[in-house]
């Protein structure tokens, strides 16, 4: 079972060991500068990624429009032991849940373009290209 809990005072160092593949490190900051952006940025919602009990991954969102007149995502990552079970994907539609509560805006994720395990999750759950890109990364587009 996949459940999206809050980090706080008592989760935050588990979430800062999980750790990527060497190969997806350089698409991604660690999950500490996420959790300190989120001090700083009252809009962003961190969330813990548990599967059972287990603390699993880690995503971030923001609640505020930004560019596309849009809700983006910031973070969504899946500890290297961990992958390969689908959690990635359960715990994004979790969070498109949560997210969709918030309006009916789009909601938009940047990734890598050399990132195909981002862009094979994002399209299997209705993103889609269009053109749009922000510095390295390209943006897709959910629209509810």
């Amino acid at each position: 079972m996949i459940t999206l809990q809050l980090v706080t005072e008592q989760n935050w160092y588990p979430c800062c060991q999980l750790t990527l593949t060497d190969a997806q490190q350089a698409y991604m900051e660690p999950n500490a500068i996420s959790l300190l952006q989120a001090m700083y940025e009252p809009t962003l919602e961190a969330r813990a990624i548990y599967e059972n009990e287990a603390m699993v991954g880690f995503l971030m969102y923001n609640t505020a429009l930004e560019e596309l007149d849009a809700r983006w995502v910031y973070r969504i990552m899946v500890d290297h032991a961990h992958q390969g079970k689908g959690i990635g994907r359960q715990a994004t539609e979790i969070m498109l849940e949560e997210m969709r509560k918030l309006g009916t805006e789009p909601i938009v994720v940047g990734y890598h373009p050399d990132n195909i395990g981002a862009h094979r999750l994002y399209e299997s759950l209705g993103f889609v290209d269009e053109g749009d890109c922000f510095g390295r990364e390209m943006a897709v587009i959910h629209r509810a």
